[in-house]
């Protein structure tokens, strides 16, 4: 998944072309290089290679930090070196101090749809839905074509789905339809990105009731994608357990036949065990 410091690091990219100048300002600059150093940090930070130094790590990440107050101190209506500095803070677990400079980056400037996503995905996070959904409407409103904020729209209205039907302002139709919708929205954006896809197709499960044809059809779509025959025989199984819910047993066993992956064969065994016992003689 495309992270919200790869869109920062984009965004921040366009600063100098939206300030109308022809060179980069110092603090654009300095922005964009402590951007990329905590990029490059956080990313050998995941991958916790044998010979990860946490203290190396917990040492360049307070210089880092110190980058950024010394950014702001001097340029302190800088929007986006909030916005980083926002994002840093929320990787290092200081939720509190990460809202408060998102917050800010906000106030200074309402249309940082990066900064709007992830404001709602700490307000997500606190357990507050109803309120982080305004944050994610509103960047999508910003950046319609960002796949990522569709995405996150649809995971927050189907896990919190029960704080929405309380709260009055949502039916279970209308929660469902935009909740779909937004998974396809995600998906139809960014096709080759297999987690929106198959979140997608899994979203038709969610439907009450449930829309077997489509989520066949969506199956199907990503079975012509797959890169490889595990992905391939995923959706093959998918599709059998549709069929064996829609009654059509022999068209399952047909699909059912072509799954030989060890790694699926708990899988498989969970849609055989659901045909229906043989008549006894």
């Amino acid at each position: 998944m495309k992270s919200l410091l790869l869109l920062l690091t984009l965004a921040l990219a366009a600063v100098p072309a939206l300030r109308a100048t022809e060179s980069e300002s110092m603090a654009d600059r300095t922005l964009r290089q402590l951007v990329e150093r905590q990029k490059d940090l956080l990313a050998e930070a995941a991958k916790r290679s044998p010979s990860f130094d946490e203290d190396n790590f917990q040492l360049q990440m307070q210089q880092i930090s110190q980058g950024y107050e010394l950014l702001l101190r001097d340029n302190p209506k800088y929007a986006a070196g909030y916005a980083a500095y926002g994002y840093l803070l929320g990787k290092i677990g200081q939720g509190k101090a990460a809202m408060a400079m998102l917050l800010k980056a906000n106030q200074l400037d309402p249309d940082l749809p990066l900064v709007k996503n992830q404001l709602g995905n700490f307000l997500a996070e606190e357990g507050r839905p109803l309120e982080a959904l305004p944050y994610f409407m509103a960047a999508i409103k910003l950046a319609p074509k960002e796949p990522l904020y569709h995405y996150q729209l649809g995971t927050l209205l189907h896990e919190a789905r029960d704080d929405f039907l309380k709260s009055g302002e949502w039916t279970a139709d209308g929660l469902n339809h935009s909740m779909h919708k937004a998974f396809q929205e995600a998906a139809e954006l960014a096709p080759d990105r297999i987690e929106f896809t198959y979140r997608y197709a899994e979203s038709f499960y969610d439907l009450d009731p449930p829309d077997w044809d489509g989520a066949l059809k969506a199956w199907s779509t990503l079975e012509e994608r797959a890169q490889s025959d595990v992905e391939r025989q995923t959706m093959r199984l998918h599709a059998a357990n549709i069929l064996v819910k829609q009654g059509q047993f022999d068209r399952a066993r047909l699909l059912l036949n072509t799954v030989t992956e060890p790694a699926l064969s708990a899988q498989r065994q969970k849609v055989v065990a659901q045909f229906p016992a043989a008549p006894e003689k």
